[in-house]
């Protein structure tokens, strides 16, 4: 799959409304937030264990895999339920996530 796919299937996911899950290679089913998206990179905020912090990191696309999340489904009232959307990370957990 090219970028140019990868960003055309997650750019509808940039809502506030909406948790994806993303995986990385060490952590698995962490919920996050797509705050953007371009043909090159994927923006992401993280909720901390407290509701007040946030991390905020920018994942290149070409390390990431798009895919569904069996186990989840849309939360916007506004939208039909589907399943949610899940990233793959070809790489560790950053350090502070």
């Amino acid at each position: 799959m090219t970028n140019q796919e990868k960003a055309e299937l997650i750019r509808p996911w940039v809502n506030p409304n909406e948790r994806i899950t993303v995986d990385f290679t060490d952590v698995q089913g962490l919920n996050a937030l797509v705050e953007g998206c371009t043909e090159n990179v994927v923006h992401l905020t993280f909720q901390e264990t407290f509701p007040h912090l946030k991390e905020r990191i920018t994942v290149p696309l070409r390390i990431v895999t798009v895919d569904e999340d069996p186990y989840h489904y849309t939360r916007d009232p506004r939208h039909t339920i589907q399943n949610r959307l899940r990233l793959h990370v070809e790489q560790n957990q950053p350090e502070g996530l």
